[in-house]
């Protein structure tokens, strides 16, 4: 009997980075749904229940703090672990998403294709990100 993928919803407008996490995630096994804005990302969300959600904090639509803060209220989303994935690296806003219940805050330049795959197996391993 196997185990079924794993799904992560990959909230990020940049056309390039989307696609490229996208590959290289389908390539680590796990199930890629995206959403190129927060509006979207927050529909999805709730409509498929992914285990995990790499939220961007700059979208169109609503922006990423505001999807966290919708998705850590809503009794149906909150149980799911958020990773922000951002070029915004003041400690301000590591800070704002942690207390909004983020499980980690990457700085998407500081991270690799493969770390962030390796960073998302470590959630599923059950280890800290």
């Amino acid at each position: 009997m196997t185990e079924r993928a794993r799904r992560i919803l990959l909230a990020e407008d940049d056309r390039f980075l989307r696609r490229a996490a996208e590959s290289r995630l389908r390539q680590g096994g796990f199930t890629v749904i995206t959403a190129v804005d927060g509006e979207e990302a927050l529909r999805i969300a709730r409509a498929e229940q992914p285990d995990l959600v790499l939220l961007d904090l700059i979208m169109p639509k609503i922006q990423g703090f505001e999807v966290l803060k919708a998705l850590k209220d809503d009794a149906t989303t909150r149980h799911i672990p958020v990773i922000v994935l951002s070029n915004l690296g003041q400690e301000s806003d590591v800070q704002r998403a942690m207390a909004q219940g983020a499980i980690a805050y990457v700085v998407k330049a500081n991270l690799s294709l493969q770390g962030l795959a390796q960073k998302v197996a470590e959630v599923f391993e059950g280890g800290t990100p």
